[in-house]
């Protein structure tokens, strides 16, 4: 059995995960979510199931998930007796999960992960409309996915048209690490919002993964 390792922040960001070969089940994964699910892995001792990740800078381009999504499928297929894709809806506007009912694949329930992370009931009765939401990945990849991005390194006087209809910045924290508490607080005030943390842990993620593990 062939040990993964996570790769570094930015390696997720710009190439993904290979999968290791390993195992009848892969999971097919944002490459924000790469080191949850390996822990979760090593954890529950899950070694029938393998995971490869699509880098994580495509939740900046959206309108490329369902076909990258649907070209991954494609390419392991044959390799593994079932794929999960653990993916939200993440901005497809359904495209995903119509391509993944096409494709007979089952996806993580959910808008994005956020709300499974924060849990999709909490989440849903919270109806937080001017939160801005964070969680681990990003607060140290906030550069690379929201100020660059938006083209706030080259032009600071935006952040206001940008922010202007939020209020909080909520950080969904999945380990319990001070020093990226102390960042997502310099993350909120950079936009000018008001700061939040919440200790989620890995919520619906944890107990989605438990019940495919189990098949």
């Amino acid at each position: 059995m062939t040990t993964q390792t996570t790769p570094d922040d930015s390696a997720l960001t710009k190439d993904g995960l290979a999968p290791s070969g390993d195992g009848r089940v892969l999971l097919l994964a944002c490459g924000a979510l790469a080191r949850e699910i390996l822990d979760l892995k090593q954890r529950n001792g899950w070694d029938h199931m393998d995971l490869t990740c699509l880098p994580a800078i495509l939740h900046v381009h959206p309108e490329k998930i369902t076909d990258t999504v649907r070209d991954a499928v494609a390419k392991h297929r044959d390799a593994y007796a079932t794929i999960y894709v653990v993916y939200a809806d993440c901005g497809t506007g359904g495209l995903l999960q119509a391509a993944c009912e096409e494709l007979g694949v089952e996806m993580v329930p959910g808008p994005h992960c956020y709300a499974f992370f924060d849990g999709l009931t909490a989440f849903e009765n919270r109806d937080e409309v001017t939160a801005f939401y964070l969680t681990d990945f990003l607060v140290r990849q906030f550069d690379s996915f929201v100020w660059k991005p938006l083209g706030l390194d080259r032009h600071p006087d935006l952040r206001d048209m940008y922010f202007g209809n939020y209020e909080t910045l909520v950080y969904l924290s999945q380990l319990d690490d001070p020093a990226l508490v102390d960042l997502a607080k310099q993350h909120a005030d950079r936009m000018g919002l008001a700061f939040e943390h919440r200790k989620s842990g890995y919520g619906d993620l944890e107990t989605t993964l438990q019940g495919w593990a189990k098949r």
